[in-house]
């Protein structure tokens, strides 16, 4: 079957509709520590799972461009590029990876791969995340686990279980982008 001349087009759309909806997960807080708690797990992984590697991590940068160039839409609505010098930084970048880590599932045939490779992402940004909170606040690798990893594990792991879901959902309403 030969693709719609409107396949690129319906992908961008994707794009762009994830990195609004990154967005707009940023913005849903709980600010407990110099990391608040966000919705913004749930869609990074959503997007990976959507959109595959390349494009989860396009639309995560799509986001990222967004907040530097001044729209205040990282987390507590903050902006602009000082934000990825600052102790949240490490987990913005890290983002990328997680989003292109969690993709990797897309095209797993059961339900069990897509959340290991969402839990992957998860390793992944929290590896980046923490190392960038330590040496920006000068404390301690334990210090720096106890307010950039360990009070957001569950809540984290509750939604990339939500986003393993929704996108199970989406595929079989064969609402997905090709």
């Amino acid at each position: 079957m030969q693709p719609s001349p409107l396949t690129g087009l319906h992908r961008q759309v994707w794009i762009a509709l994830l990195a609004a909806l990154i967005a707009v997960g940023a913005l849903i807080q709980i600010p407990i520590s110099p990391v608040p708690i966000t919705l913004q797990i749930f869609f990074i992984v959503l997007a990976g799972y959507i959109l595959g590697p390349v494009g989860g991590a396009v639309a995560m940068l799509l986001y990222i461009l967004a907040g530097i160039i001044g729209l205040p839409i990282f987390a507590g609505g903050k902006a602009g590029f000082a934000v990825l010098f600052g102790p949240t930084g490490g987990y913005l970048l890290g983002f990328v990876g997680t989003a292109y880590i969690a993709g990797i599932g897309k095209h797993s045939k059961n339900n069990v791969m897509p959340l290991v490779w969402g839990l992957l992402g998860l390793a992944f940004v929290y590896g980046i995340g923490f190392l960038r909170l330590k040496f920006v606040l000068d404390i301690s690798f334990a210090k720096a686990a106890a307010i950039g990893i360990i009070p957001f594990i569950w809540s984290d792991l509750i939604k990339i279980a939500a986003a393993a879901t929704a996108f199970r959902f989406l595929r079989l309403q064969g609402l997905l982008p090709e």
